[in-house]
């Protein structure tokens, strides 16, 4: 027998589970969710390795900012079961170990050093005001003068995003980088502390005594089996009759797996199919070390290109009694031989030059339908996963208002 509900989510990840949790406390019982994988969660899972809890997906980390994700969050796993910390976060290049941000961080370096970088700084483009450059790399030393660029950015974008050269990535995406004014890093080098403005993740929420997986667990939980069908793959969408595999029938369908994986729907027009084929993204394994490194930092960052992995966790510093950290190197720079202890297919979404107007034209196409798309795959966005929530949230309280 057919199956139809109002509302059908594609992908048990956060985005999913959230919209979904926010329906039932809504009163909307008609909903229900789509997962591929035998437990929901998608990047964001845990599992318990070495008697403690790894991230599978990679990183992720709760921003103190959003009162309103906050709020949400800690309906499940109430405050006091999260701990609080000020982030410490390095970058380590071949000559030296600097903390993030790069720029606020001189005056960290040895005085010839700092020199060298206060004169790069200097002569941006972004400081002299030369015109804005197109190209990835021109842009990014543009922006923050071309030591930092090269010592840093650079490479490690090349690593992180292994899968397209470096100037096929757009600059659009770039507004999450600070200003480097020469007057700030100077300050800083003066005063030997950081100035200007502070990251995203200046302050983060981990669990005490889990993984960051706990709280979509517990969520799901909240929604209830009944209401979560695993182990189930998306191969076909009908979008005349809002249908998926011809078995589950719904009023409206929402999206937050990738597109790529819809691209057998004969239902989807040729045109919309080739700008599907279109859309890049990068694949990540995660592998666990036992040893504990001798640092402070919750996370390091790797340009070094002779280092296949662009970026450690060390989580015996935001784990309670855990040992170890673990690897995140994009699957194309894996040594043969290595082990690995998760592989995710899809990690990051890619920022090429075009993806802005490709991705609008396929959820315009999309929504004409009523299929709307969330989340890091559904819009094809590097989202953290707070800025994910948050969506989620929002998208909620407009379906059940409309």
């Amino acid at each position: 027998m057919p199956v139809k509900v109002k509302y059908l989510i594609l992908g048990g990840g956060p985005s999913g589970l959230i919209l979904a949790a926010n329906l039932l406390k809504s009163g909307e019982k008609s909903f229900l969710i789509l997962e591929k994988e035998n437990e929901p969660g998608g990047l964001c899972r845990s599992r318990e390795i070495d008697h403690s809890m790894l991230d599978i997906g990679g990183g992720h980390f709760l921003d103190v900012r959003n009162r309103k994700v906050l709020d949400f969050v800690f309906g499940f796993l109430p405050e006091n079961e999260w701990e609080r910390f000020d982030r410490i976060s390095k970058i380590r290049t071949p000559k030296f170990e600097i903390d993030y941000p790069y720029e606020a961080n001189i005056w960290q370096l040895p005085v010839d050093e700092q020199i060298e970088h206060l004169k790069s700084i200097s002569n941006a483009g972004s400081n002299i005001g030369r015109r804005q450059p197109e190209k990835f790399s021109e842009w990014i030393t543009w922006k923050l003068g071309s030591v930092i660029a090269h010592n840093y950015m650079l490479p490690y974008n090349s690593k992180i995003f292994s899968d397209v050269r470096l100037d096929k990535l757009g600059t659009y995406w770039l507004y999450k980088l600070p200003n480097v004014s020469f007057e700030d890093t100077l300050r800083s080098c003066l005063l030997n502390k950081p100035c200007g403005t502070l990251p995203a993740h200046s302050q983060f929420y981990y669990p005490r005594k889990y993984g960051y997986g706990e709280v979509f667990s517990r969520i799901a939980d909240f929604i209830g089996k009944d209401k979560i069908l695993l182990n189930y793959s998306v191969k076909t969408i009908e979008v005349d009759h809002l249908g998926v595999n011809n078995e589950i029938f719904a009023e409206k369908i929402i999206t937050t797996i990738p597109w790529p994986e819809l691209l057998t729907s004969r239902s989807i027009p040729v045109e919309i199919r080739r700008i599907i084929r279109q859309l890049r993204y990068s694949s990540i394994d995660i592998t666990y070390r036992s040893s504990n490194q001798s640092t402070n930092a919750h996370w390091t960052y790797f340009p070094d290109e002779n280092l296949p992995y662009h970026r450690l966790l060390f989580r015996h510093n935001f784990i309670a009694g855990a040992k170890g950290y673990w690897e995140e190197t994009n699957s194309r720079r894996v040594v043969d031989g290595q082990p690995c202890t998760h592989h995710n297919e899809y990690a990051y979404p890619i920022n090429t030059r075009h993806k802005p107007e490709v991705i609008l034209k396929i959820m315009d196409w999309a929504k004409s339908f009523s299929i709307f798309s969330l989340g890091r795959w559904g819009e094809w966005e590097h989202m953290n996963s707070d800025v994910a929530m948050n969506r989620a949230i929002n998208l909620a309280d407009h379906l059940v208002s409309a």
